[in-house]
């Protein structure tokens, strides 16, 4: 079916975007919690838009999440930056949550790096690591192609056999290795939150094959892929999934903190991802 409601939403928002600038950006990069400054001085920026100004477009209120479209370059490269995102316990639908992404895309945005702050599932993953995602389980969360289809963006059952695109994560990997970071890589599980998982949950989520656990990020990817979008995904462990620091409560500014401890190398490694994909 052509020119559904939801075509028209995006379009709209595209063309309030257009309606402020002409940037066509190529590159698009979503910061997780905690991370919206990190391209702060680094991006030669061409426009910065409040997701307020954008029609249509769902509010970040989560702390840690500006809510701000900033288009600009970074090592030649034309970059959409979301600095911030919404999420479905935020009371968003999935394809509330995803209409950011795929408003990227109707830009013109062909690659797209997904960044978040996650839970460690895996024993051998500590607070501190960088993970390379790359496959995700989406099974928890609400997937954000139901309803009618928008065969505009995508077809009606896209293959999902390679989410993580085989050369953005060479590239990632690549980046790494010249700028020494230590880099896990594993499988990222999202939950719909906002509650942290039980120590059960997180034994449960293990035996899925999940080594991080998180809020978000699964369902952008899943929009990302069905308009055809190279993706790639890191996360910063933050936490061992279940636990707070030294076995004590959880807390979100516990999750900040741990992020911004990562801060300097996610940035150098998104970087220099940037310059070869």
């Amino acid at each position: 079916m052509k020119n559904t409601i939801e075509y028209q939403r995006l379009s709209a928002s595209a063309a309030s975007i257009r309606a402020k600038t002409d940037f066509v950006p190529e590159i698009g990069v979503v910061f997780g919690s905690g991370l919206s400054g990190l391209f702060d001085g680094v991006i030669e920026v061409a426009a910065t838009i409040p997701y307020s100004e954008i029609v249509n477009f769902p509010t970040a209120t989560v702390s840690g999440h500006r809510g701000r479209l900033i288009l600009g370059n970074i090592s030649g490269k034309k970059v959409a930056v979301l600095e911030g995102r919404c999420h479905c316990y935020e009371g968003y639908s999935a394809q509330q949550v995803v209409a950011p992404i795929r408003t990227l895309g109707l830009l013109g945005v062909k690659k797209l790096i997904l960044t978040n702050a996650a839970g460690g599932v895996n024993k051998q993953f500590f607070p501190g690591d960088l993970m390379l995602i790359s496959d995700q389980i989406s099974t928890f969360v609400q997937s954000p192609l139901t309803g009618e289809n928008i065969d505009e963006l995508g077809v009606r059952f896209p293959d999902m056999g390679a989410v993580y695109d085989v050369r953005v994560k060479q590239a990632v990997m690549s980046a790494a290795d010249k700028l020494n970071i230590p880099l896990q890589t594993g499988t990222y599980i999202q939950v719909n939150g906002p509650q942290y998982e039980t120590p059960k949950e997180v034994k449960m989520l293990s035996s899925f094959g999940a080594d991080a656990v998180g809020m978000s990020t699964a369902v952008e990817a899943i929009a990302a892929r069905h308009m055809g979008m190279r993706v790639g995904g890191i996360s910063c462990i933050t936490n061992f999934a279940g636990i707070g620091e030294h076995g004590g409560e959880l807390s979100h500014e516990e999750i900040k903190q741990a992020v911004a401890k990562v801060e300097k190398d996610l940035q150098a490694l998104l970087i220099e991802t940037i310059k070869n994909i």
